[in-house]
Formats: structure tokens, C-alpha cells, sequence
């Protein structure tokens, strides 16, 4: 015969009064998950903290950066915007000075419009460290030399040179463009690591060249050299010279490319989105000494794009 179960010999009075006490245990659990409050409570005002907003994280991006440091090639040294073949920093979209032209760090640091920035503020906290003929080979040297001054925002803009070459053969290799951007990052980060960097799309050249080839002073000066790949025997309708512009092009569409998939690793890096590839320059925003370089009409548009990205809530789409 089996022997009884412990379930059978409780009884019956045993097992309502066990149910009971489960059920109690049930509800006072439940009342202290809706927040109810007793003598029992953990600690008093507990129940009021519970209730409470959560605290906001601190955005990543500061849209109001105090100093900036430029990094980059001819275009951010203002060349041929003021004179022949020479460079002009003071109206630079980054960091210039010129009251017409408004850089990023004017608008940053300047406060009223109307009145323009202390030219003090603006040598204490910005910096031109970009170089004419600059390619992205040359960005770590300048990007480690920003990272000393501890800016709060260092502006990129450079490939241009690495498209503009004697032949397309010598232009820079895709996977050597991206080797030099990432260690160019990764210097910044070891002297400043919370910098912020806003990085330009290089520039359409084969819309450049479009607007530029009608000027006869302006091919004059393009067969000095400048960019010769996409500039070269400017009127030169050929298949051979269009595959050699084309061939620019898509290389220019890479490097924005390695440029956007880099900068978006960087929880501090904001990519212009191709604003600045896709800007539509018009004769009027080009050099008349050499219908190629932003003017200073063009450079205070560079500026306002950037100024736009960089103080916009949510970064480019």
C-alpha cells in the first residue's frame, strides 16, 4: 500500500489557509509595484523619485562651439579670392575674418551680425592650418598640429588634390585616401579627444570646369597646371577627354563616400551630407583669376553651408 503524499495529509483547512496567505502576499506585492505607500515602505519619498522625468542625456554635438580649427587645402586658405595665384586666409569660409564674407568662426564667435566679431576673439580662438596643394596624405601632420591648440571644432575640407593630378593614373588610390582620414582622426582624438569635426564633400570639378571653360582668362590660366586632369585641354570634347573627366568625377564620388563612412564611426564627426558637392557654383562665386577657386562671394557661401550643418539640431540627412 502507498504511503500518503505530504500534499494529502494538510487537509483541507491546511491548503485555504496556505491560498489565503499566497493571495495577500500577491496583493501587497501588487499595491507596491502601482506605487502605494505604507508604514512598510522602503525609504520615505521613494515613491515620489520613482515618479519623476528622467534626466535628459547631454547631446553629443555642441551647435555652439567656442574656437575652431581648419584643416585642409587651397580652398580654406581663400586662394586666388583676393589675387593671382596667391592666398588669401582672411576670407576663408572657415576661419577668414572678412565681414563680407562671414566664415563659420565669424558667425560662432562674432555674436550680432551687424556688429562683427572683435578681431581679438577671433585670433584667440580660431586657427588656419590648412595648406595650398595640401592632399589628404598631408592631414594627419595638420590635424595632430590642431589637436594642440584644443579646439572645440576643427573644419575638414580636402580631395580636391587627390583628384587633380597630371593624369588620372597618379590620383590617390581609394583605400590610401581612407588610411590617411582615419589616422588624421585618430591623432585628433589622442591631443583632443572631444573635439568636434565637421567634415566638407570635396567639390563637384567636373561642374567647376563646366562653369569655368567659357572664360578665355580663366583657361589661359588653367594650362598653368591647375588640376590638370579634369582641366586639361578644357575644350576638348573627345571621348578620350570625357572618359578622363569621368573618371575624375567617380573618383571625387568615392572619396565622399570614404569621407561619410568614416565620419559616421565618430560619435563627435559630422559629414555635410554632399551639400558642398552638389552646391551649384556660378561664375559670379568663382575666382576671376582663375574660374576654378571659390571667390569671395562663393567662399561666403561655403560658410553659410557650413554654419547651417554645424548649428543644425540633427546632422545632415
Amino acid at each position: 500500500m502507498r504511503g500518503e503524499s505530504p500534499r494529502s495529509r494538510r487537509g483541507p483547512g491546511r491548503v485555504r489557509t496556505a491560498s489565503a496567505a499566497v493571495a495577500a502576499a500577491v496583493l501587497a506585492g501588487t499595491g507596491a509595484l502601482a506605487g502605494c505607500t505604507s508604514s512598510d515602505s522602503a525609504s520615505p519619498g521613494s515613491a515620489t523619485k520613482a515618479a519623476g522625468p528622467s534626466p535628459r542625456p547631454t547631446p553629443v554635438w555642441d551647435r555652439s562651439p567656442g574656437s575652431v580649427a581648419a584643416v585642409g587645402d587651397s580652398i580654406t586658405r581663400g586662394f586666388d579670392a583676393c589675387g593671382v595665384l596667391v592666398d588669401c586666409p582672411e576670407v576663408s569660409w572657415s576661419t577668414g575674418t572678412d565681414s563680407g564674407v562671414r566664415s563659420l568662426a565669424y558667425r560662432l564667435l562674432g555674436g550680432p551680425a551687424a556688429e562683427g566679431p572683435p578681431a581679438a576673439r577671433l585670433a584667440e580662438n580660431s586657427w588656419n592650418l590648412a595648406e595650398t596643394g595640401a592632399r589628404m596624405a598631408d592631414l594627419p601632420d595638420q590635424m595632430a598640429r590642431a589637436a594642440r591648440y584644443g579646439p572645440e571644432l576643427v573644419t575638414v575640407m580636402v580631395g580636391a588634390n587627390d583628384a587633380c593630378r597630371r593624369s588620372a593614373a597618379q590620383m590617390t588610390p581609394v583605400a590610401a585616401f581612407k588610411a590617411s582620414f582615419e589616422e588624421s582622426l585618430r591623432l585628433l582624438r589622442a591631443g583632443a579627444p572631444k573635439a568636434q569635426v565637421y567634415v566638407s564633400s570635396v567639390p563637384d570639378l567636373k561642374r567647376l570646369w563646366s562653369t569655368g571653360r567659357g572664360n578665355p582668362l580663366g583657361r589661359q590660366v588653367w594650362k598653368l597646371g591647375i588640376c590638370a586632369t579634369m582641366l586639361g585641354d578644357a575644350q576638348d570634347d573627345s571621348k578620350g577627354a570625357q572618359k578622363r573627366r569621368n573618371m575624375v568625377y567617380d573618383r571625387v564620388v568615392a572619396y565622399n563616400d570614404t569621407l561619410k563612412g568614416v565620419c559616421a564611426k565618430d560619435v563627435r564627426c559630422r559629414y555635410d551630407g554632399g551639400e558642398v558637392f552638389d552646391f551649384r557654383f556660378t561664375g559670379k562665386q568663382l575666382s576671376h583669376w582663375d574660374w576654378f577657386h571659390p571667390s569671395k562671394n562663393g567662399q561666403s557661401r561655403l560658410a553659410e553651408i557650413a554654419y547651417r550643418n554645424v548649428t543644425a539640431a540633427e546632422p545632415p540627412a
